[in-house]
């Protein structure tokens, strides 16, 4: 029998994982001609203006351009509503990094560690989320359409 702890947390990841699928989903449905995307930078005042700060860097970071970005994101909820990742050699390469900054983790407590992982995994998909959203509004702005 699970705790209602468990069952909640469960729901709040599905809950989670079903913000950033709606949020690319409708990015996919807004933006008509991904082309238009290209060479131009995501827009981060929203996020300054927001008190935000800097939370969704990490996924602006490795986007050359809006064009890259609605790829990366689609890919990723692709991924996560599959449960499939393609193997890549750069990709095998970033994540053996990873792992080696990530060892004393490792030997820590199962708990914490899941903890831990359950934190990261909402941050990151809340970010994704908003990076999302903020794309699908700068392509509506480039298309004339006000929000």
């Amino acid at each position: 029998m699970q705790s209602a702890e468990a069952k909640m947390n469960r729901n709040c990841l599905l809950m989670a994982l079903r913000g950033y699928s709606v949020a690319v989903r409708n990015m996919e449905q807004t933006v008509l001609l991904p082309s238009l995307l290209r060479e131009v930078a995501l827009d981060q005042d929203q996020d300054q203006d927001q008190g935000q700060g800097q939370g969704g860097e990490a996924a602006e970071g490795s986007c050359k351009d809006l064009y890259e970005c609605y790829h990366m994101l689609k890919a990723i909820r692709n991924m996560a509503e599959s449960g499939l990742a393609l193997p890549d050699e750069c990709k095998a390469m970033s994540h053996q990094a990873l792992s080696k900054t990530l060892e004393p983790l490792l030997e820590a407590d199962p708990e914490v560690l899941f903890d831990f992982h359950l934190k990261g995994l909402f941050s990151v998909l809340n970010n994704l989320a908003k990076t999302s959203q903020r794309l699908t509004s700068q392509y509506m702005e480039i298309i004339g359409i006000a929000n």
